[in-house]
């Protein structure tokens, strides 16, 4: 039995007629009448009683006609879903973002379009450093990770320069360059400073104290932070200062000052990687919205 049979069924039980269901479904009547008789021989049932003026259900073809057209609904759901799904409407997306990034207003405004444009398809998000994201990407945890730029990254991830930001200085409100518009490097030489450590976000680090060293000066690091933003909290309780993306600005905490740095050649990056390997239409449609495709 095929899909094909049930609606021929159906046609002949909604037209009482075998003539007019034919002429509906643009086939012959001779061949739609021996298909419904292939019908009733498979099932050894009689669907229809033939009448002088068309055909009438059995009791067993009215049975028969409430269950094909749930089956026909059926199918036409699947049907429907399968579309939906190739084209990436629905589906689950397992993003992940650094902690930084949670403060930047282009992720907030990717992540509510995609919303609005799919708001069939689950959005899951998880927030950890660059490092955890990029093997959870690489494992097939996640689909999609919204990262700090690591120096190296597995060969089978598609990484893609997609936003930066200045840097800038988190010191206590009570220190000597709290009052400065601008602070230079180079005055920070003898500062203790406060950052995530390498092993946790290399490239924003490396990028860090390249700076400095440029700046004439090797940063002494005092207490890590397991994240960015803690740092600042590690600010307010006077353990040092902390370079930090313009986004963290956003985290008021008490006691702590933020100052652009002078120059301002000092930019964290943000990328956005997948798998090469992925086809899921659902991630390509959240790079198609991020830009990246």
């Amino acid at each position: 039995m095929e899909l094909r049979h049930l609606r021929y069924f159906l046609a002949v039980a909604a037209a009482s007629n075998f003539t007019k269901a034919a002429e509906v479904l643009g086939i012959g009547q001779p061949p739609l009448s021996q298909q419904i008789k292939a019908l009733e021989s498979e099932l050894g049932v009689e669907l229809f009683r033939r009448t002088a003026r068309g055909a009438e259900l059995t009791p067993a073809g009215e049975v028969f006609a409430e269950e094909a057209g749930r089956v026909l609904d059926d199918a036409e759901r699947a049907s429907r879903a399968a579309r939906r799904a190739a084209r990436g409407e629905i589906g689950h997306l397992r993003v992940g973002f650094t902690g930084t990034a949670a403060f930047n207003s282009k992720v907030s405004d990717l992540i509510r379009r995609f919303r609005e444009a799919f708001p069939d398809a689950e959005l899951t998000l998880q927030e950890a450093t660059s490092g955890v994201l990029l093997e959870a990407l690489e494992s097939g945890r996640l689909d999609v990770a919204i990262v700090r730029p690591e120096r190296r990254v597995a060969a089978t991830l598609r990484v893609s320069d997609w936003d930066e930001e200045p840097m800038f200085v988190a010191l206590p409100v009570a220190h000597r360059l709290a009052r400065r518009r601008r602070i230079d490097l180079a005055e920070l030489a003898d500062e203790s400073f406060v950052q995530v450590p390498r092993e946790a976000g290399s490239a924003l680090f490396d990028d860090i104290v390249a700076a400095c060293k440029a700046a004439g000066f090797e940063p002494r690091m005092a207490q890590p932070a397991p994240q960015i933003a803690s740092a600042v909290t590690l600010v307010a309780a006077g353990l040092g200062v902390s370079i930090v993306p313009k986004a963290i600005t956003q985290v008021q905490v008490a006691g702590v000052a933020y100052r652009p740095i002078a120059g301002n050649g000092l930019r964290a990056r943000l990328a956005i990687t997948s798998r090469f390997d992925d086809p899921s239409a659902v991630v390509r449609n959240f790079l198609q919205l991020a830009g990246e495709v």
